[in-house]
């Protein structure tokens, strides 16, 4: 689905006024359709997870206000807590490589979501071939190009490798939480990528995440920073 610049202004939790000014210094990746700009989902991911982490630190992204998302209850729609509820957490998953990890883990996950393991380990590490979906701070985000669940139901499987992963990172560091992101349209899989980045940048989450908390705590955390750090 192409993007508009009020969708993505929302998604970002920025102006429509601010996507226009990256649109004319070139910042973020578009194109024009009859004389107005859309966006790829496949771009606007990859522009998330790679110069995201260049723009935060500019001051461009990532701003705590209400965006129109989240007034019109974007907070439930896209909840992140809901989604690991529905996903869980597994600790100490075995693997030497980021293949191993993704392979070992959907032989767990996929059963649970109707899905053949070996089919969707195919799609996500074809997403990681096109770009590795590290965001930094340690964290990755696999997700597949196809949505691959039916109805509004998203989840957010969080595994923690034995230990860090070499993943491709533009930071370098080895990651050592994946958020696995299965969703059912583009707005909610960008919505909750956008937030998993924002998380990810958080200082606090960083370090409870690195400690391979709990279920219950990691949850707990969630809960109470989504209504106020997790405006993205």
């Amino acid at each position: 689905m192409d993007l508009k610049v009020k969708d993505v202004a929302e998604l970002l939790n920025v102006s429509e006024k601010t996507i226009r000014r990256w649109l004319a210094t070139g910042k973020i990746p578009a194109y024009r359709l009859n004389h107005q700009y859309r966006f790829s989902r496949i771009e606007i991911e990859n522009w998330m997870m790679g110069f995201k982490q260049e723009a935060a630190k500019e001051g461009f992204l990532l701003k705590d206000e209400p965006s129109a998302t989240l007034s019109k209850g974007g907070l439930q729609q896209f909840s992140l807590y809901r989604a690991i509820h529905n996903g869980g957490v597994f600790p100490h998953a075995e693997g030497e490589t980021k293949e191993e990890v993704i392979r070992t883990t959907m032989k767990v996950v996929a059963p649970k979501l109707g899905l053949d393991a070996e089919v969707l380990s195919e799609l996500l590490l074809d997403r990681e071939n096109l770009m590795p979906t590290a965001v930094g701070h340690g964290i990755g985000i696999p997700h597949a190009r196809d949505f691959l669940l039916q109805g509004p139901s998203d989840t957010v499987v969080v595994v923690f490798p034995k230990k860090p992963l070499e993943y491709g990172a533009l930071d370098g560091e080895p990651v050592h939480a994946l958020f696995f992101l299965f969703s059912s349209n583009d707005k909610r899989h960008l919505h909750l990528l956008a937030k998993i980045a924002h998380l990810s940048r958080n200082p606090q989450a960083s370090q409870l995440l690195r400690s391979q908390p709990s279920e219950k705590k990691l949850l707990d955390f969630i809960r109470q920073w989504e209504p106020v750090g997790g405006k993205c």
